[in-house]
């Protein structure tokens, strides 16, 4: 394949030494100048218009929609391979390397020393790290022995043995370098792997069902579906040019488990009264600094639909969504201006060509119902899965590689991964079943954890991320090792989510106690330090009763109290709470001096 190239990509960095840090900084911002200079005249007539191409209008309103004009972003595999994997990572040019490499599921990482209180003054070149972090898809969570063995594998020759569990179900790699990203691709695609749009503005991981085909409340498995999707779209020209990301989700279970409600495009399982066993169509969810729930478009897809109805939306979302300001370009800005009768009737008439029938919508759950698969269950076979709970996501290869042989050695060849950042290993037989859950403890993967240490989430945070402002994992981790301490027979769930920065990796307005990571003023010293703005009582999986936490105005809790509010929390909630209140419930009734 040819490379495309742009004025910036026949540019390439000079090594660092050779440059000041001021130096860089105004090499950049020519860089900026010039293409604003070079757009100005095009944009001049479109200060009202939202860039949607179904109005007619391509110009690029933004850096980031400028490189994508260029060509498209998939080609930079090419130029990886034969070009910057061999002239090292000082030869990427700025819109590869903060842009198109994230086609192939590649982000430079955080310079290691870098605090929170600089992320948003440092330009891009100051933050970046001469590493990577690679997301490999694994698209309904799904990975074989093998699959699970290479990545492994590569965590620990190329990655210094990082390897997470992130909510998209798949495992992220840090500490990569772009001289090793060739052989790399070759030995994850060798095990029918891929990092193909893992990230970028694509149609990223698709979630789906981790239990899928096996779990006993089944109404249908969801893999051919998943299939048919990646087949239709993944890598496809026609759907590697979006307005932003675009997150898709389907399950086949009775009560989802894909947490719907936040997904750009969702097929939940339901049971027609005339047509049978299908999905429920669900649109424009999302959270970040803007969250908004997905809304139900009322229609009944047929399984051998779900691709051709996948392909309407992410049609729509190319066409008409809005491509000028980054902040307004997911799907539920267009959904929220357009309402459900809308897209539906767009969908129906201009990118489908047929109606889809009305149907009923999915099951709610009630109170106890987790869908995170933790715990030991019995297959619809009869034999069984366990789910384990790594604390946050964080695993290593040497661990991954250890659950590829506890499953091999239980004679099972599936693995799962979660949107709830947990492992599963199905097929076990029953008389291995003990075997697996002391194989997982004995790597710290609890299949009867403590509830904070079931229920935590974090993201990447400061650790590796150039967005975070605070650290994530080993607070989780914190809270986690004392709060289980603290409250050992905990009777109800209390889901703590953590998150670095505003944009909610961790989902932090649908936890009980959600942290978004921020710069907060310490009353002592009068300085800021890290901490958190908290949101309470969040809530998915209710039906009409869905809903976002709870702020309080002008609350923060810094990050070294945050184990210390997270206690007391609880224990106002354990002695002030009505039989059988769930925390959410509690959260949204109590006086604020219970909650702060």
């Amino acid at each position: 394949m040819s490379p495309t190239t742009d004025a910036a990509d026949t540019t390439p960095h000079r090594a660092p030494q050779a440059l000041t840090d001021a130096d860089e900084r105004r090499r950049h911002r020519e860089e900026a100048r010039l293409i604003r200079t070079r757009e100005a005249a095009a944009r001049k007539d479109t200060a009202a218009k939202d860039g949607q191409w179904a109005s007619g209008d391509r110009t690029p309103l933004n850096p980031n929609e400028e490189f994508k004009s260029t060509g498209d972003p998939l080609e930079v595999r090419h130029r990886i391979e034969t070009m910057y994997s061999k002239w090292g990572f000082w030869s990427i040019p700025p819109s590869d390397l903060r842009g198109r490499f994230r086609w192939w599921g590649l982000y430079t990482q955080r310079r290691p020393g870098i605090d929170g209180g600089r992320t948003a003054i440092l330009e891009p070149h100051q933050l970046d790290d001469e590493y990577f972090m690679l997301r490999v898809r694994s698209d309904g969570g799904q990975l074989s022995v093998a699959q699970a063995r290479e990545i492994a594998a590569i965590s620990q020759e190329f990655g210094r043995d990082t390897a997470d569990v992130s909510d998209r179900q798949n495992i992220q790699l840090h500490w990569i370098r772009v001289e090793d990203v060739p052989e790399i691709f070759r030995r994850i695609e060798a095990v029918g792997l891929f990092t193909t749009e893992a990230c970028g503005d694509v149609p990223r991981v698709i979630l789906g069902s981790p239990v899928a085909g096996v779990a006993k409340d089944e109404l249908i498995d969801p893999t051919p579906q998943i299939r048919a999707i990646i087949d239709r779209g993944i890598g496809n020209p026609e759907f590697s040019n979006l307005p932003r990301k675009f997150k898709s989700a389907i399950t086949g279970t009775r009560i989802p488990d894909i947490v719907h409600e936040v997904q750009d495009v969702a097929f939940v399982a339901v049971e027609h009264p005339e047509l049978g066993v299908g999905y429920d169509l669900w649109v424009g969810g999302g959270l970040s600094i803007n969250p908004q729930l997905g809304v139900r478009l009322g229609a009944f897809v047929e399984p051998d639909k779900v691709a051709d109805v996948w392909a309407g939306v992410i049609g729509i979302f190319r066409d008409h969504g809005y491509r000028r300001l980054r902040t307004r370009a997911r799907l539920k800005f267009l959904v929220k201006a357009w309402g459900a009768e809308k897209f539906r009737e767009v969908l129906e008439n201009d990118y489908l060509g047929w109606k889809l029938p009305d149907g009923p919508g999915p099951e709610v759950g009630r109170p106890g119902d987790r869908g995170d698969h933790v715990g030991i269950h019995e297959q619809k076979d009869g034999r069984y899965y366990v789910g384990a709970a790594p604390i946050a996501g964080r695993i290593s290869g040497a661990k991954l590689a250890a659950i590829a042989d506890i499953a091999e050695a239980a004679g099972s060849d599936r693995i799962r991964l979660t949107p709830l950042q947990k492992v599963l290993i199905l097929d076990v037989p029953e008389d291995k079943v003990n075997d697996v859950v002391n194989g997982l403890r004995a790597l710290e993967l609890e299949a009867q954890p403590g509830e904070f240490a079931r229920n935590v989430m974090a993201c990447t945070g400061i650790e590796y991320c150039k967005l975070a402002i605070v650290e994530t994992k080993a607070t989780a981790r914190e809270v986690v090792t004392r709060l289980d301490q603290a409250f050992p027979t905990l009777d109800a769930p209390i889901t703590v989510h953590v998150n670095g920065c505003p944009n909610s990796c961790a989902r932090i307005q649908v936890a009980d106690i959600g942290f978004k990571g921020q710069l907060v003023l310490d009353d002592e010293t009068g300085e800021q330090v890290p901490g958190f703005q908290v949101h309470l009582g969040g809530r998915l999986g209710r039906g009409e009763d869905n809903d976002f936490g709870r702020k309080i105005r002008a609350h923060k809790v810094k990050a070294d109290g945050m184990p210390d509010y997270v206690e007391r929390v609880t224990r106002n909630y354990l002695e002030t709470r009505t039989d059988g209140e769930q925390f959410a419930d509690w959260a949204f009734r109590v006086d604020e001096e219970l909650i702060k």
